[in-house]
């Protein structure tokens, strides 16, 4: 399960959080953002931030400005602008769900307005959280990006004597065979030493905490669904549809361990990022882009499934309950901010690639 909004206010926040930012610089302000070297290739980019919708991005607008905004074409409608601030960091917004991320990266990369060859990306979002593997408000860096949502498909009520779920991989003859991944998509494995030295940057940070997650805590018997929450390292599964539950979270891990071949660990659930990366990866192909430089931070607003006694369904239609959107929205940036600093401080060291510590 994932969530996006915090009730019908925040649905209203989605187009109306892309103008909600400091607007464009004054004149004043022109030269604190002008850059030499940027030539015929654009404008050089230190962190580019991605969000996906309104209030993902607004955190990082209301702590890191002032903003100079730059049309790009090809963004969403909704958030056709990039934000760029005096330290050369960026903060753009793709829209919700595969396809809006696939195609406003695309637009990005493309675009000659930018220079990104060495640009450091962070996707940051909101995540459905594994309560095995964490809470609500904690915030997880990746090392797998796993897409669930190419898999074949028999409903639940028709599922053959002997399988444990109606999902299977694409030309395989049962749910436990790796398929041969012919999409190509289906699995990305990031650079191990960025994602290890974000966590390691961020894993002592305080996170945001508030007394309606508390009691939605309280109701899980077992760490570390009851307890506080902490930056955390595990794996995030991509797909567009929405769910809940315990058997399909447990296909979640299932799934994640046979693209992964077992390295790798379920936690998060959301739509982009698999999307979000193989248009980073096209970009790449060209040499606009360098995959080694791409991070991933989720943060948990609500749990996947549900605490005993409770309904899978009441899970999902009441995940708003949970108290963990607000909070996990503070959380990305707590948990993002201090890998951003440390790039723009000592730009010398990450300019050639991550540095070695």
């Amino acid at each position: 399960m994932l969530t996006r909004t915090f009730g019908a206010l925040s649905v209203i926040a989605l187009a109306a959080c892309a103008a909600v930012t400091s607007g464009p610089a004054s004149a004043d302000d022109d030269d604190a953002f002008s850059h030499d070297g940027g030539g015929s290739r654009g404008r050089p980019v230190k962190v580019m931030i991605i969000s996906m919708f309104g209030p993902e991005g607004q955190v990082w607008l209301d702590k890191l400005g002032p903003w100079r905004d730059i049309q790009v074409d090809g963004l969403s409608p909704d958030y056709p602008a990039v934000h760029c601030n005096r330290q050369d960091v960026c903060v753009m917004t793709t829209g919700m769900g595969h396809t809006n991320a696939a195609a406003s990266i695309m637009a990005l990369t493309f675009s000659p307005r930018f220079d990104l060859r060495r640009t450091y990306f962070m996707v940051a979002g909101i995540a459905g959280i594994d309560p095995q593997r964490g809470t609500v408000g904690s915030a997880a860096w990746a090392k797998y990006l796993v897409d669930f949502g190419i898999q074949w498909e028999i409903d639940g009520r028709e599922i053959p004597a002997g399988w444990n779920t109606g999902y299977l991989g694409i030309n395989t003859k049962s749910p436990s065979e790796k398929p041969p991944l012919d999409y190509r998509t289906e699995v990305f494995k990031l650079n191990t030493q960025l994602a290890d030295t974000a966590f390691a940057l961020s894993r002592n940070v305080v996170l945001s905490d508030n007394a309606q997650a508390q009691a939605a805590r309280a109701k899980y018997s077992y760490p570390p669904a009851n307890l506080p929450p902490t930056v955390i390292q595990c794996d995030t599964l991509a797909g567009d549809t929405w769910w809940s539950g315990t058997l399909l979270g447990q296909r979640a891990r299932d799934w994640t361990r046979i693209l992964t071949d077992e390295k790798g660990v379920y936690c998060t659930t959301q739509q982009e990022d698999n999307a979000t990366y193989e248009a980073l990866k096209r970009a790449a192909s060209v040499h606009k882009v360098d995959l080694n430089r791409v991070a991933v931070v989720r943060a948990g607003s609500d749990f996947d499934r549900p605490y005993d006694g409770q309904t899978s369904a009441d899970n999902l239609l009441n995940y708003s309950a949970q108290g963990g959107f607000t909070i996990a929205l503070e959380n990305l940036y707590r948990s993002g901010n201090p890998l951003v600093q440390d790039i723009v401080t000592h730009w010398s060291e990450w300019r050639e690639g991550v540095p070695r510590r």
